[in-house]
C-alpha cells in the first residue's frame, strides 16, 4: 500500500467541517482535530452549550479524546489542527498535554494565548498559523453577526 502524506490544508478543512456542525448547533465554530501519524485520532467540536461546561471547547475534548485513544496523557508526537486561535485554558492543556505541533486557522486577537507576553505553550511545541484563515475567520464572523441580528 502506497502511504499517502494528508496536507495541513486536508487536516483544517476536517476541522472546518466540525466548526460548521457546531456553529448548526448554536455553539461558537469551533472545530479540533488530533492528528497522530497521518491519521485523525480524535474529532472534536465547541460543546459549552450542549454539556453547559464552560470548559468544552473543541481543543479540550480532543485532547482527551486523543489521550483516550493513544492510552497515554503526552501528545508529543501528534498535531492538533483547530479552526481558532486557543484560549489561555485550552493552551495551558496542550502545555500539559506536551503536544508536538499546534496548527491555527484564524487568529483571535481578543481571547487567543498570543496575546500574552510570557509563553504559555510547552516549549518544544511547534506552532503554525494561518493554515485556511479566510475560510476559518469567515465561519465565525458569520456565526456572530448572525447573532446580532
Amino acid at each position: 500500500m502506497l502511504f499517502q502524506h494528508l496536507t495541513d490544508e486536508h487536516f483544517m478543512s476536517e476541522a472546518l467541517a466540525l466548526a460548521a456542525e457546531a456553529a448548526g448547533e448554536g455553539e461558537i465554530p469551533v472545530g479540533a482535530v488530533v492528528v497522530c501519524r497521518n491519521r485523525i485520532i480524535a474529532r472534536a467540536k465547541n460543546s459549552t452549550e450542549k454539556l453547559t461546561d464552560v470548559t468544552a471547547h473543541a481543543e479540550i475534548l480532543a485532547i482527551t479524546a486523543a489521550s483516550e485513544y493513544l492510552g497515554g496523557k503526552y501528545l508529543q508526537q501528534c498535531t492538533l489542527y483547530v479552526t481558532l486561535e486557543p484560549c489561555v485554558m485550552c493552551a495551558g492543556a496542550l502545555y500539559w498535554s506536551q503536544i508536538g505541533r499546534i496548527v491555527f486557522g484564524a487568529s483571535d486577537e481578543k481571547r487567543g494565548y498570543k496575546r500574552l507576553k510570557e509563553p504559555v505553550l510547552h516549549p518544544k511545541t511547534v506552532v503554525q498559523h494561518g493554515v485556511l484563515a479566510d475560510k476559518c475567520s469567515e465561519l465565525v464572523l458569520k456565526f456572530f453577526a448572525a447573532l446580532r441580528t
